[in-house]
């Protein structure tokens, strides 16, 4: 048991130093001196000025920006369908299409991206030139791929909550003469709230960092930061890049400690309400 126990912190360690280590080298580089960014400049002390030459790079911030404004629109309507899709596929039973329902919002998390991108580019096509819309390929048509692969991710995080809930919660409000609408929401919903906030974390995230997709329905004047940085990359990193993804780990980070701190005050305060109300019945 001792030597299990040893094996295990010792795996984790090392996960945590393959996974973390990249990360922090990436950072300390975004200070250094030298434009070389695998070369640290020794002669000369930590710098700003790449963090500098970051805020004054016009293309990056309008890349980072149009990426924001998708993502918030993609990872919103994901949640939207994706809790819709979960709540039908984990509440309703065996209905006519379930298995369809289930298999189409499942398939874009193991179907090639390229094939997904190259599909929802023909659709594209296909619906300019039968009803006229989209106007060609842009912003619309990325937020509307982006849409459909990070759905199936939401639909998945939604009906794995709603299949480990307790039914009998929702069973007693309608006894008590609570209709169907009014049992979801102030009984399911908040119930799922915290698997909803982790799928739109996760629809934000995975949005925000897709390049092979958005490639395929991307226009002119749509590059978002994914596709800026990997045209950077091509021809040679730079020191600015490194400050770049170092505000995202930060962003990231951030993001991901509130969310934390914010689902273990709601898991508190519905222990809290589980406790008071025992006591009331005793």
């Amino acid at each position: 048991m001792r030597s299990r126990g040893l094996f295990s912190r010792c795996a984790l360690i090392l996960g945590l130093v393959f996974l973390y280590v990249p990360i922090l080298s990436m950072i300390i580089f975004s200070f250094n001196n030298s434009r070389l960014v695998t070369v640290w400049d020794a002669a000369h002390s930590p710098t700003l000025k790449w963090y500098v030459a970051l805020a004054a790079n016009e293309q990056v911030l309008r890349a980072a920006w149009l990426s924001i404004r998708i993502a918030l629109v993609a990872s919103t309507g994901a949640v939207i369908l994706g809790t819709l899709a979960g709540v039908a596929l984990a509440r309703f039973g065996a209905f006519r299409g379930r298995l369809l329902l289930a298999g189409m919002t499942t398939a874009p998390i193991v179907m090639p991206e390229v094939i997904t991108g190259l599909s929802l580019l023909l659709l594209f096509v296909a619906l300019q030139q039968l009803i006229g819309w989209p106007r060609g390929v842009g912003a619309v048509t990325i937020a509307l791929s982006h849409i459909t692969f990070c759905m199936a991710y939401v639909t998945v995080v939604v009906q794995s909550r709603l299949v480990g809930m307790d039914v009998s919660l929702e069973e007693a409000a309608m006894d008590l003469g609570a209709r169907p609408g009014r049992v979801f929401f102030r009984i399911t919903l908040p119930l799922i709230l915290p698997a909803i906030a982790s799928g739109w974390l996760l629809a934000f995230t995975l949005s925000w960092d897709d390049l092979v997709i958005t490639q395929f329905v991307a226009g002119p004047g749509s590059s978002t930061l994914p596709m800026v940085i990997f045209s950077k990359v091509r021809f040679g990193v730079t020191p600015d890049i490194n400050a770049l993804a170092t505000i995202l780990v930060l962003i990231v980070a951030t993001g991901i400690a509130g969310s934390t701190v914010w689902m273990r005050y709601q898991q508190r305060r519905r222990e809290r309400d589980v406790l008071l109300a025992a006591a009331a019945n005793l």
